[in-house]
């Protein structure tokens, strides 16, 4: 890459536009080639949303709302927000075209502090419990295959989550061409458990095998704090919803096939998850779910004997490409290292593999061993989806804002006014409803994170007094020589 273009890039970075190009430089405009269409638009966005959820949460889902019937609701309204909500995000994105996740949705509308904010959290809260989860996800199911009928004991499921963090990390490090190459492989066994547990569903249901679905509301137990923990645990699995806008620049006529690949893909996604729950209660009563160790291991034994070892095979494989995925997209939500709102080593580039956002990667590894330590999944889902939900609600409310304030914008999807009203008033009852109903030690730490960022906004970011930057630009420095990293820019070929 070229000296001009490495600072056309850099301007971009910082907020600036093709008229405030570097004067006396010619600049050379590179568009993506758009070769996406919209099957292929639908098929990003299935493999992007489906991960591990649907194997850990079905069980958390059934445990906050007691029965079958008001399980199989939750999941189809998890579908109807997630699709709501890409919809909003695909006018954000269409709109800002700036790299960094809802950072430059929450900078544009409401200025720097919320974004500040929502990076710290990402960096403290939002990718570490994320990484964890999915890498404890990976180890219960690769564990429960060694200790039929009961639980493993947490001090192997947290072992082999931490050695499933170190790896994975290591990979992504090493080389991102080898990172994508495991991202592929396991993309394709993700979805051939899918399809296993669907179609062994649908065959079962032509069987007769219904008895479980009778009388399906009995023993329900909805209340405003149950049913947002099973929105919680619901929505875990869809998580991905709101990064689906980052096809836009690929896809042929992209406003028209996003929205409508969206429109399609997402409650395909709601259809494959719903088919999945009546899978499982098609060989498990309510109680014998609960009781499973693992959903799909149990359901696989029940059902796929003695080609039962396929179940956690694949469904391994599914969680470690879903942390594998996560951990490979982390380098995006430390842009704010860029703008001078976190410390830039954190989007520096490695000198000998050019391996983009490599101590980013070591940073997300410690940061999500020391959370599996003390906790377990469904605790790391209730912190980790209240600090999302709130940053979520944020930035679509500043989508309202923007449409009274930066009228000027141009809006590629323009969407109904009413779709992002109803995601923000869903977006706070998820945020106040566990909270009111049933408080938390986790919803308390995780708002002492996000608050506490401003102890480091204000003295390093706004007023960048001196003795705060003689601590960062040492520590950058030695740390820098340490790891053998550079800031993009600095990268020459």
């Amino acid at each position: 890459m070229d000296e001009g273009n490495q600072r056309r890039r850099k301007g971009e970075d910082h907020g600036t536009t093709d008229d405030q190009s570097i004067e006396g430089e010619e600049m050379e405009i590179v568009n993506l080639r758009q070769d996406v269409g919209l099957l292929s638009g639908i098929c990003v966005i299935v493999g992007t949303v489906i991960g591990s959820g649907i194997f850990i949460s079905p069980k958390s889902v059934l445990s906050n709302v007691g029965a079958v019937g008001p399980s199989l609701i939750i999941w189809a309204a998890c579908g109807v927000l997630a699709t709501l909500g890409s919809l909003c995000f695909a006018e954000l994105g269409t709109m800002i075209t700036k790299s960094g996740g809802e950072y430059p949705y929450l900078l544009e509308a409401f200025g720097p502090i919320p974004a500040f904010l929502f990076s710290w959290t990402c960096l403290i809260v939002v990718k570490p419990s994320a990484f964890a989860i999915i890498c404890l996800s990976f180890a219960e199911y690769v564990s429960a295959a060694f200790y039929p009928g009961c639980d493993p004991p947490p001090v192997v499921v947290k072992c082999l989550a931490a050695a499933a963090i170190m790896t994975i990390v290591a990979v992504n490090s090493f080389s991102v061409k080898l990172g994508s190459y495991v991202q592929n492989f396991f993309t394709g066994a993700k979805m051939i458990i899918v399809i296993i547990i669907i179609v062994s569903g649908i065959v079962l249901l032509a069987q007769g095998k219904s008895q479980n679905f009778t009388n399906s509301f009995d023993g329900a137990k909805v209340t405003v704090g149950s049913v947002s923990l099973a929105f919680y645990n619901g929505l875990w699995a869809y998580d991905g919803w709101n990064q689906l806008n980052y096809i836009t620049e690929e896809l042929k006529n992209p406003y028209r096939n996003l929205p409508l690949a969206i429109i399609i893909g997402i409650p395909l996604v709601t259809i494959c998850y719903i088919l999945m729950n009546i899978a499982y209660f098609t060989v498990m009563t309510p109680t014998e779910l609960l009781q499973s160790p693992a959903v799909a291991v149990t359901f696989g034994d029940r059902v796929l004997y003695p080609a039962a070892w396929i179940v956690p095979l694949f469904v391994a494989f599914s969680t470690i490409g879903a942390a594998n995925g996560s951990c490979f997209t982390a380098g995006r939500y430390y842009v704010a290292g860029r703008e001078g709102h976190m410390l830039k080593l954190l989007s520096d580039v490695s000198i000998k593999r050019l391996t983009p956002a490599t101590q980013a990667y070591h940073f997300l590894g410690i940061v999500s061993i020391i959370y599996i330590i003390p906790t377990d999944i469904n605790t790391l889902i209730n912190y980790f989806s209240f600090a999302v939900w709130i940053f979520y609600g944020l930035t679509i409310a500043g989508l309202i804002v923007m449409r009274f304030t930066k009228k000027d914008l141009k809006r590629p999807i323009k969407i109904p006014i009413v779709i992002p009203v109803i995601v923000v008033l869903v977006s706070i009852y998820l945020v106040l409803a566990p909270i009111i109903d049933s408080p938390d030690w986790a919803y308390l730490y995780c708002t002492l994170f996000i608050v506490g960022g401003l102890v480091f906004y204000f003295p390093f970011v706004h007023f960048k007094i001196k003795w705060a930057q003689k601590i960062t630009k040492p520590l950058t420095m030695h740390l820098q020589m340490l790891m053998e990293v550079v800031p993009p820019e600095d990268i020459k070929r």
